[in-house]
């Protein structure tokens, strides 16, 4: 399989939150503030109902203790949220004078379309299988979503489609790399710490509190570590 076809999953979600994006753009500033505020808290609860399904398909509760402990150490020390912030206020200096407004759009679609589920196992499902099913409803959600967030954030949603592209382009590559040690119980332990992730994704999102999530991000990874580490462990041994 070539790596356009491996890579079709993810270019169909990109295409999807840029046309998402550009149809919300065209609703800016017609939907007054309070209804705005609304229809965001409404998704803020979506999500958090998305986070709280996804977390709970684990029983390895330890693991994703560990994961997110040490996940959140790793992203503090390299200061994952601060570079994304950087980078969005970059975009947007670069496009209006409110390059904050811009940053927290990009930032927060960033987050979510990025730790989720289905970002995860269906980018593994495409680089494993070429199965893109997963990608391709992950695309009609996220395109839905892009029209709702670029309406009420803005254009900065609109460049959430690099990370998205970016970020699950990587994890497929890297899964049809690695394909024997990506075990269903190791899936289903990085699913569940991202949607502990989506769950604090939705509190922002409802004005509870602000977590600093992209610090959390290499959580997701440390169960495919730990197995990577128990691999080659394993193989020194015998």
């Amino acid at each position: 399989m070539g790596g356009a076809e491996k890579l079709l999953g993810t270019i169909v979600n990109t295409l999807s939150i840029i046309v998402g994006s550009f149809i919300g753009l065209l609703f800016k500033g017609s939907i007054p503030e309070k209804y705005s505020k609304t229809i965001m808290h409404a998704i803020g609860l979506a999500v958090v109902l998305i986070g709280i399904q996804t977390a709970i398909k684990t029983d390895a509760i330890l693991m994703v203790i560990i994961s997110l402990a040490t996940g959140s150490l790793l992203g503090e020390l390299i200061r994952i949220e601060d570079r994304l912030d950087q980078l969005g206020n970059w975009i947007g200096r670069r496009l209006s004078k409110d390059s904050t407004g811009i940053a927290k759009g990009f930032v927060t679609a960033s987050l979510l379309y990025c730790v989720g589920a289905m970002a995860i196992v269906g980018s593994m499902e495409s680089g494993l299988t070429g199965n893109h099913q997963t990608l391709f409803a992950k695309s009609v959600i996220d395109g839905i979503g892009s029209v709702i967030f670029a309406s009420t954030l803005g254009i900065g949603v609109l460049f959430s489609a690099v990370s998205v592209f970016v970020y699950q382009g990587l994890i497929t590559i890297t899964a049809s790399s690695i394909k024997h040690l990506l075990l269903p119980e190791v899936v289903s332990q990085m699913s569940a710490v991202g949607g502990l992730l989506i769950f604090a994704i939705g509190i922002g999102l409802l004005e509870i509190k602000k977590i600093k999530i992209g610090n959390m991000l290499p959580a997701i990874f440390i169960p495919l570590i730990y197995q990577v580490f128990k691999h080659f462990h394993s193989i020194l041994l015998y």
